[in-house]
């Protein structure tokens, strides 16, 4: 479904991204792995033309999307859970997700859906989003970009600063999306929680990829998740 090959993202005159490729398949929740500041962040933002690459390519569904501008890459199917959230405070959590509301192909996603994955969203749709907690606050982003029917959904560290019961209901909700077909890219660096939900692994360092493997392999690498993950 998505295909990078050999991307370099720069801010300004930083060189952040080295040569970055990876693919995820349809159907797949692909994690890519590494501490803060490795470059996860970048990735995402480039393959949603937020950083366009100055080199490489980005494919989805085979056509070359590397020079798009977000708004367009959002038209295609992909659509992108910034770590900060970027909810709009002061509507409800209703309005929030009556904004980004979009039939799209798939078709499978609308409000009662995601308040059915989200019940706490549908005990606050009155709410404004300012008010909601953290936790709370990046399910309703996760939601809206729900509802906006995707098909590969980008997730930026998800589980930051969430409580353990928190984690383990959003890791429940990625699975539950996986089974109803949609595909996840998510970038986290709670590598223990990832994990358990990952059908494949990138590890990312100072902006480069360093490992891509199976679950399995990963934990193979004990040198590898101490060098470049430290666990």
């Amino acid at each position: 479904m998505l295909e990078i090959q050999g991307i370099h993202a720069f801010y300004g005159l930083s060189h952040v991204l080295f040569d970055v490729s990876l693919r995820v398949g349809e159907g797949e929740v692909v994690c890519l792995l590494g501490r803060n500041g490795a470059g996860k962040t970048t990735t995402l933002r480039s393959i949603m033309g937020i950083v366009p690459p100055r080199q490489g390519h980005v494919w989805f569904r085979g056509e070359e999307i590397t020079h798009l501008p977000p708004h367009r890459v959002v038209q295609k199917g992909i659509w992108y859970v910034p770590d900060d959230r970027r909810i709009f405070p002061d509507l409800t959590v209703r309005e929030n997700l009556e904004i980004a509301e979009r039939p799209g192909r798939r078709g499978l996603w609308d409000r009662e859906r995601v308040y059915e994955l989200f019940p706490v969203l549908k005990s606050k749709e009155r709410q404004k989003g300012g008010t909601l907690s953290g936790g709370e606050q990046k399910m309703l982003a996760i939601a809206r970009a729900l509802v906006g029917n995707p098909d590969l959904l980008l997730l930026d560290e998800p589980l930051e600063g969430l409580a353990p019961q928190l984690i383990r209901a959003i890791l429940e909700q990625i699975q539950e999306m996986k089974r109803l077909g949609l595909t996840v890219l998510l970038a986290e660096q709670n590598v223990h929680a990832a994990l358990q939900v990952a059908d494949r692994v990138y590890v990312i360092d100072d902006g480069r990829i360093r490992f891509h493997g199976t679950v399995e392999e990963l934990r193979a690498q004990e040198g590898i998740r101490r060098k470049y993950l430290l666990v």
